[in-house]
């Protein structure tokens, strides 16, 4: 879950790497994590076989966990042909099981979580700058907000420089269902019928070469009868773990666990054979294979047909039990390769991985490590470096480059079997290398699209290393240089060794620990930043940048910390205009003559690599009339928001519940109980204990239940009246709003609330309305999307005996962080209720 120093003792959890699997050791390690085993004879054959073939196929879908992964599966181990899959967003909208995580940081999260199913299933990733923006109805608005030709641009970059024989979108051109799906159907089919243009986003040539796939499809389970479309059985078992295609699928889509999918095993261990279906919708006609008159062989790259012949020896050959057997042949087919005169990409990338083969076979294993994952600009970078060659072939290690410094370290070394060798280096990390943050997220987009100011990085599913490094080795006369990056090696209990990337730090991080302040308008309130020393003997001055019409009082005040982890706590104070606004306040500190802003957020879970993002340390300030009631409420935490943050901007004193607590006795003295986002989903015990949160309200208490899904809720009792949740929501933000019960408490007590509180509403107005309750439920309000009826179970109350239960489905845990106003005014009324 995230850590940030916003409330780090709730949020710490231990970092944990993923376990990969054997088969994934040779793919050049996308994610920067290092597996210390030497990849086994399977995967060593596996790879032989991929290096052979040159069928290529790309899928395209709108979200992770959209994507077909027994398909790629199949595809990558069953066929060897290079798969990727091109998810248009990063899942930036959805919600999240396992922690507060949502926006940019659920979408990191779950990039890291494709890539985690990727090295199980064995394909490759790729991303456009589209952000998840929740759900939509309408495909057309959909485009409208991602800006359509600049997501097929970066489709198009995608396909020239993949180069994929056949595309195949994942969901349906066919208006209908989610938005985003539709939309990426729509732009996938764009991008293919362009991108072997050459008029077509030429920007993109100076790097690229057209590209035109031969087919496009769309792919469907089951079976079919229209004209176009084709069937694949898929059956069998993986060459490198032994399981079947359906199992490994399975694994690969349990990765996507901030959706729930943990325990996934939708294919099964076995089920047989499935069929896949594909539509044709452009390109040349197909009979019986999606890559029917595709030549697949290295003989469609001119010279290349004595690489296929060598390479098909190589296998016929390879012997288990001693792959070193095949480095004389590997010698032979990479010096081959090396003679053709090709720039196809394509080939590019497999002389690439011959080298990877040839790496496996020798035994050559290669690291860096480094004491600390975290360096500030402008210091040293003590690495050590190791070699070690497990077989007797004579290997001599001749260099160490460094690209980002333009520097290299001749030394020879000739290595002995079984033996490590080390070299140390001392480099100087650039001063001006920038901060670690994933590159979709270091300028400010829009809301439908990330900001990419280096297009080299567009579809790239996370940044490049930092301080790459090149290992430099002569084997029987020929140069082999094996791409290296510096690694923390950690001990963990559960996980063993535990590898992380070089990271990018400031000296400080500052946190101002909550994302949003209220003010009546005109008061003065104080304003505490965190610093957080991380290095020694830091000191500097520290400011609040505010806009026009705020103020902020000191301008500046110094700061001195000793160790790293020591902390201090400014105030300053801060005056809201005289009228109702919003404002963006950023604190920055200046050491050393160079100023920095940023926050410091971790992303741990064991399923995926530890993330950090260091954003603006921003707070959003509010200056708006609010009147509350009440003073002490009870917070049962669901799935992971932020709410009860928000609730003491309010002024409220909040205590975190457990279900033990929700007895009549424990929750007396509690002005409300409020329970957080799909606690229904995901409390396991929540639903014994309901009978005493019930008691609480009919003693005169009043509880507000916020949304919960209605397909794995785990009980249907949500309310002491019946309740039934439906799949309806309301996706337009700016939906109008009707008031149902204009006279209501809900509407009127503490504050007035008018159409005016429904401004500024971020993403959706309500998910998973109720579509039938008891009569005894009052609806306050009714919203619709445009063209469809409207909603009336938005927000729902009613009396039970002495008290209120309260059932929303209104995004509250989106828009209170998001600072709006009208969302904080409407929910103090909630909370006031019977007071």
């Amino acid at each position: 879950m995230a850590i940030s120093f916003k409330g780090l003792d709730r949020r710490m959890r231990r970092s944990t790497c993923l376990a990969m699997t054997s088969a994934c050791l040779l793919a050049g390690f996308p994610n920067g994590i290092r597996a210390a085993e030497p990849p086994p004879p399977s995967a060593i054959l596996q790879e032989l076989r991929s290096f052979r073939e040159w069928g290529s196929v790309l899928g395209v879908a709108a979200h992770p966990d959209d994507e077909n992964t027994l398909l790629i599966a199949y595809l990558a181990r069953g066929r060897n042909y290079r798969t990727a899959h091109l998810s248009v967003t990063r899942g930036d909208g959805g919600q999240n099981v396992l922690g507060p995580e949502l926006g940019a940081e659920l979408g990191v999260a779950r990039t890291q979580e494709l890539l985690a199913a990727r090295r199980l299933d064995g394909g490759r990733q790729f991303f456009t700058r589209a952000i998840d923006f929740g759900y939509s109805k309408d495909y057309r608005e959909t485009l409208n907000i991602w800006d359509e030709q600049a997501i097929v641009s970066d489709i198009v970059r995608v396909i020239r420089s993949f180069r994929p024989d056949v595309v195949i979108a994942r969901s349906s051109l066919q208006p209908g269902g989610h938005g985003h799906h539709t939309a990426s159907a729509v732009l996938a089919l764009e991008a293919f019928k362009v991108a072997g243009d050459p008029k077509a986003f030429p920007e993109q040539l100076d790097k690229l070469t057209p590209w035109q796939p031969k087919r496009f499809f769309v792919n469907s389970r089951g079976g079919g009868t229209n004209a176009g479309i084709v069937q694949m059985e898929i059956d069998g078992d993986d060459p490198v773990s032994g399981m079947s295609f359906n199992e490994l699928a399975g694994r690969s889509r349990a990765m996507h666990k901030t959706q729930g999918f943990d325990n996934f095993r939708g294919f099964g261990s076995g089920g047989g054979a499935r069929t896949e279906s594909f539509q044709l919708l452009a390109g040349e006609p197909v009979t019986n294979d999606i890559l029917d008159g595709v030549d697949t062989t290295w003989a469609r790259v001119p010279g290349g047909a004595e690489i296929g012949k060598l390479a098909d020896e190589i296998i016929a050959q390879f012997n288990p039990h001693n792959p070193v057997a095949s480095v004389p042949a590997l010698l032979k087919l990479r010096s081959q390769l090396a003679a053709l005169t090709t720039t196809d990409p394509v080939a590019i990338e497999k002389n690439a991985q011959l080298d990877r083969i040839l790496q496996a076979c020798l035994g050559l294993s290669v690291e860096t490590t480094i004491p600390q994952a975290e360096v500030v600009p402008g210091e040293t970078l003590k690495m050590r470096h190791t070699a070690m060659v497990s077989s007797a072939v004579p290997v001599r290690w001749l260099a160490v480059r460094y690209p980002v410094i333009k520097d290299e370290v001749k030394q020879t070394i000739e290595l002995r079997a079984n033996q490590a060798s080390t070299r140390d280096a001392s480099e100087k990390l650039p001063a001006n290398t920038p901060l670690t943050q994933p590159y979709w997220l270091r300028e400010e987009g829009t809301p439908g699209r990330y900001r990419v100011d280096d297009p080299t990085l567009i579809g790239r599913p996370e940044n490049p290393p930092v301080f790459p490094v090149e290992q430099v080795f002569e084997v029987g006369g020929q140069t082999l240089v094996v791409p290296d990056e510096p690694v923390q090696v950690t001990a963990d209990a559960a996980n063993g060794e535990v590898r992380r990337r070089l990271d990018v730090i400031p000296p400080v991080a500052l946190s101002f620990g909550s994302e949003v302040a209220l003010f009546p308008p005109g008061t003065s309130h104080p304003v505490e930043v965190e610093i957080t020393a991380f290095r020694t003997g830091t000191a500097g001055m520290l400011q609040l940048d505010v806009p026009a019409g705020w103020k902020a009082a000191p301008a500046k005040q110094a700061f001195r910390l000793a160790a790293v982890g020591e902390r201090a706590r400014l105030k300053f104070t801060v005056t809201a205009p005289p009228r109702s606004a919003a404002a963006k306040i950023i604190a920055s500190a200046e050491i050393g003559g160079l100023r920095y802003s940023n926050e410091r957020v971790e992303i741990r879970y064991s399923h995926i690599p530890s993330q950090l993002l260091q954003p603006p340390a921003t707070i959003k300030a509010v200056s708006l009339d609010l009147a509350t009631r009440g003073h002490k409420i009870g917070y049962l935490p669901g799935a992971g928001d932020t709410v009860d943050d928000s609730l003491k901007q309010m002024g409220y004193a909040v205590t975190t519940l457990t279900d033990a607590d929700l007895t009549p006795e424990k929750l007396h003295g509690f002005d409300t109980v409020v329970i957080g986002v799909r606690a229904f989903n995901v409390r396991t015990n929540l639903a014994a204990h309901l009978p005493g949160l019930f008691a609480y309200v009919e003693a005169g208490g009043t509880v507000i239940a916020q949304y919960n899904r209605p397909d794995n809720s785990r009980t249907l009792k949500l309310a002491p009246y019946d309740l039934h949740l439906s799949q309806e929501r309301v996706t337009d933000e700016n939906a109008a709003v009707t008031f149902l019960a204009p006279d209501h408490p809900a509407l009127n007590t503490p504050n007035k609330i008018t159409n005016a509180d429904f401004a500024g509403w971020v993403q959706e107005r309500g998910i998973y309305y109720p579509n039938q309750w008891d009569e005894r439920f009052t609806p306050i309000l009714a919203c619709s999307d445009p063209g469809e009826t409207p909603l009336k179970g938005g927000l729902l109350v009613a009396q039970y005996g002495k008290g209120y239960y309260v059932y929303t489905d209104l995004v509250f845990f989106r828009e209170l962080p998001a600072g709006v106003p009208g969302a904080y005014r409407l929910f103090a009324n909630l909370v006031s209720l019977g007071k």
